[in-house]
């Protein structure tokens, strides 16, 4: 099959490789929720060699990011799990840390808060949490062009559209997450990063 392609994860890939870096510690386990492509996880799999890189998403991604994997052959990028963060399955092992991009605007809010409320079960206490993308602040857009964005995602689907970092962040904290950075990146997004502390 034709690999799917993403013009985004192409210009983004770098800023957030730098992010990885910085702040995934001593991980050697990392999940993706919401693989997409699967562009991401070469990139970024191919970078931290030390790293197993654990793709997740939903059924009708998993063929692309599998062809994605098989083409670039990397001994640290596992078969991708089959993963809805809604009603799962989540994974049967733990991550030193959780990554995801571009994702929590693109799923109603009561998704968002099913994978935050879940997301403990493949975790432990040190883990690492990275999520990348546009985000509101103090309930207002950052940029005319976020707001433009939030129409276009709207217009997809009324239940999507781009959230508050302090709402997010509300239920991550609600899980036991501790935010450590919230990094400013190119084109109006940010990562955040939190650290669980919790016994786990």
């Amino acid at each position: 099959m034709d690999k799917p392609f993403s013009p985004a994860c192409e210009r983004n890939r770098e800023p957030i490789l730098a992010v990885l870096r910085t702040h995934l510690g001593e991980a050697r386990t990392v999940l993706e929720v919401g693989s997409g492509t699967g562009q991401h996880a070469v990139h970024f799999a191919a970078h931290l060699p030390d790293l197993t890189w654990q793709c997740a998403d939903r059924a009708d991604y998993l063929p692309g990011i599998r062809a994605w994997l098989a083409e670039a052959a990397l001994p640290n990028t596992p078969e991708p799990l089959l993963l809805d963060v809604v009603s799962g399955p989540w994974p049967g092992q733990r991550f030193d840390a959780v990554f995801s991009a571009n994702t929590v605007h693109y799923m109603p809010w009561e998704a968002a808060q099913a994978w935050f409320a879940s997301m403990n079960q493949v975790v432990h206490s040190g883990s690492r949490l990275i999520v990348y993308g546009p985000f509101n602040e103090g309930g207002r857009f950052t940029s005319q062009s976020n707001a433009e964005f939030d129409l276009w995602l709207k217009g997809l689907d009324p239940s999507f559209g781009l959230r508050d970092v302090a709402a997010v962040d509300a239920l991550a904290a609600a899980q036991g997450w501790r935010l450590v950075a919230d990094l400013p990146m190119p084109a109006n997004n940010r990562c955040l990063v939190w650290h669980r502390a919790l016994p786990g």
